[in-house]
C-alpha cells in the first residue's frame, strides 16, 4: 500500500496522535497515529466526539484507505494497573507512532505532553480540534475502542457496556456495586479498588 509513495513527500511527513479512553473504569486506552495524504483530502473531520456515531465510522474507513499511514495500538487493563493510566497512554501512544509503515518528521501528539518517541515530538492541546491528522487519529482511536466495548458487553452482560463504553455512569456505578468488578475493570481505579477492598460493598 505504501510502495508507491513519493519520498520527496516524506521530507513534510506529520504524524497525528491522539487516545481514547484515560477516564473509563473498564477496557483498554486506545490510541491512533496517522499520517494524511495531502494529495487525498478527507472532508468533515473533527474532534470524534463532536461527529455522529454514522458520521464516525464512515470517516474510519475513509481514513484508513486514503492516509498514507495509520496505526492502532492500546495498552490493556494489566498495563494500565502496573503503570498508572498517564504512563500506560504514553505507552500506547509510543506504540502507535512505531507501528506507522512510513517515519514521520515530525509527530503532534493531543493534549500537554508528549510520550518519548525516536522522532521530534511536540503537544497540541485540544489538538483534535486543531490539527486534521490529529482529528483522524481520534476518529480511528475511538471506533476501535468503541467496537471492542461493543463486545466485551457480549461477554460481560449486565453492566451496560455498550452503552457507556465503561465511563463511570450512574448506570454501570450501579451495576459495579450490584455484580462486582470484571476481569476487564481497572483495579486501580477510584470506584473499583473501594470495591475490592470492601467487598461487603457489592450487592
Amino acid at each position: 500500500m505504501q510502495m508507491g509513495l513519493d519520498f520527496t513527500l516524506v521530507e513534510e511527513l506529520v504524524a497525528g496522535v491522539d487516545e481514547v479512553g484515560r477516564g473509563p473504569l473498564c477496557g483498554p486506552v486506545v490510541t491512533a497515529a496517522v499520517i494524511l495524504d495531502p494529495a487525498r483530502p478527507i472532508k468533515g473531520l473533527n474532534d470524534s466526539k463532536k461527529l455522529s456515531e454514522a458520521r464516525r465510522e464512515a470517516l474510519f474507513d475513509e481514513i484508513r484507505e486514503k492516509a498514507l499511514a495509520w496505526c492502532i495500538a492500546r495498552a490493556d487493563v494489566h498495563e494500565i494497573d502496573q503503570l498508572n493510566i498517564l504512563h500506560a497512554t504514553m505507552l500506547a501512544m509510543q506504540r502507535a507512532v512505531e507501528g506507522l509503515s512510513v517515519t514521520p518528521k515530525l509527530a503532534l501528539i493531543d493534549g500537554n505532553r508528549c510520550p518519548k518517541l525516536k522522532v521530534p515530538s511536540a503537544p497540541v492541546v485540544q489538538g483534535d480540534a486543531k490539527v486534521p491528522a490529529i482529528a483522524a487519529a481520534s476518529i480511528l482511536a475511538k471506533v476501535s475502542r468503541d467496537r471492542e466495548m461493543q463486545e466485551m458487553e457480549a461477554l460481560y452482560p449486565g453492566y451496560g457496556i455498550a452503552g457507556h463504553k465503561g465511563y463511570p455512569t450512574p448506570v454501570h456505578l450501579e451495576a459495579l456495586r450490584r455484580l462486582g468488578p470484571t476481569p476487564i475493570h481497572r483495579r486501580s481505579f477510584g470506584p473499583v479498588r473501594a470495591l475490592l477492598e470492601n467487598p461487603a460493598g457489592i450487592l
